[in-house]
């Protein structure tokens, strides 16, 4: 498995965000509706799971593990690009995982020094930025750059945002994702 290098700003301005990245030339790479599916690992592993993520172009099946959630390269990732996300999880169905939510968020990709920028919105919280990486130098110097405000910074996974900055337990949660508009989210509990 590979280390993921990655530090998440939350509750950004957005307008001042994305205007500090125009000040700084920052190349926009698209906007994305992302779908996911997030599976359990035999035994059951809170630390580990199962990713199938499709952001229309490109869709992944990844295994993510978290070492340290408090250091920026504390999760391991092992992914591959998967050409069909229905018949990934049908593939994952047959071999007895069945996903345990749907998740669904708006991501606009930008490219500062061979660094990745992530502006997430997701249901229920405010929007955030993920930094990642290959080294943790890069992030901390692109992070530097765009965090004028003094951001919150935190190197938590999705999940452990919702529970811990917002006090919402997505882990329960069967459907996160959007209403007929984008402001309006929507939960399907289990």
């Amino acid at each position: 498995m590979e280390k993921e290098r990655e530090l998440t700003v939350l509750d950004i301005d957005l307008d001042d965000f994305i205007n500090r990245l125009d000040e700084l030339k920052a190349e926009k790479q698209g906007e994305f509706l992302q779908r996911r599916l997030v599976y359990d690992v035999k035994p059951i592993n809170p630390n580990k799971w199962i990713r199938l993520r499709t952001n229309g172009k490109k869709t992944t099946l990844t295994i993510k593990e978290i070492k340290d959630k408090n250091a920026i390269e504390g999760t391991n990732e092992l992914e591959i690009v998967v050409d069909d996300f229905d018949k990934t999880n049908e593939i994952l169905e047959e071999l007895g995982y069945i996903a345990r939510n749907y998740q669904e968020n708006y991501r606009r990709v930008y490219l500062l020094d061979n660094t990745e920028i992530s502006i997430d919105s997701w249901p229920l919280i405010p929007t955030y930025v993920e930094i990642e990486g290959k080294t943790n130098e890069d992030v901390e110097r692109v992070l530097a750059l765009v965090n004028t405000k003094n951001y919150k910074i935190t190197t938590f996974d999705v999940e452990s945002i919702y529970r811990e900055i917002y006090g919402i337990d997505i882990m329960k949660v069967k459907e996160l994702k959007f209403g007929e508009n984008k402001d309006e989210s929507m939960l399907e509990h289990n």
